[in-house]
């Protein structure tokens, strides 16, 4: 397995697994996310990629296959008023293919995208994980991850 900055050929499969995390996103939060969309569309999808803010990267097999990916972005707290100038790299999505679960690809993007953050200089490492998804959540856990905060809300 190799990880690597996605490009623009990438982007077909990469749609193909924003699906998948759409679908699971739709299972549990069905008022919230349409089925079978993506989260881009293929311009934004583009535009992500050739972005050097917002890197993408693909974990591929030895065909060159993408098995998941991992989205992240910069953000920089230096125009907060109550926070030190860091930098937090934000990983916005991370998928592995449902047929390769198990492999460790997730583990293996995760671990990269953390050296990734530390050659960078970022403070830290930040992500979301929907409540309705324990595996995901369970996941981020067992790679060292604790709760910074917590979202609430009230569906009117």
């Amino acid at each position: 397995m190799n990880i690597r900055r996605a490009v623009e050929k990438d982007s077909k499969r990469i749609l193909e697994l924003l699906v998948q995390v759409n679908n699971v996103h739709n299972d549990g939060r069905p008022d919230l996310f349409i089925r079978d969309k993506t989260k881009y569309t293929e311009d934004e999808l583009k535009k992500i990629l050739a972005d050097d803010s917002s890197p993408v990267f693909v974990a591929v097999d030895e065909d060159d296959y993408v098995m998941g990916y991992g989205f992240v972005m910069f953000q920089s707290h230096e125009k907060d008023n109550n926070w030190p100038n860091i930098t937090t790299l934000y990983v916005d999505d991370i998928c592995v293919d449902e047929k390769c679960r198990g492999k460790h690809v997730g583990k293996a993007i995760y671990d990269f995208l953390v050296d990734y953050a530390k050659k960078n200089g970022c403070y830290n490492l930040t992500l979301n994980v929907w409540e309705n998804n324990p595996s995901a959540r369970a996941f981020y856990e067992k790679m060292g991850m604790k709760v910074q905060k917590t979202g609430m809300e009230v569906v009117l």
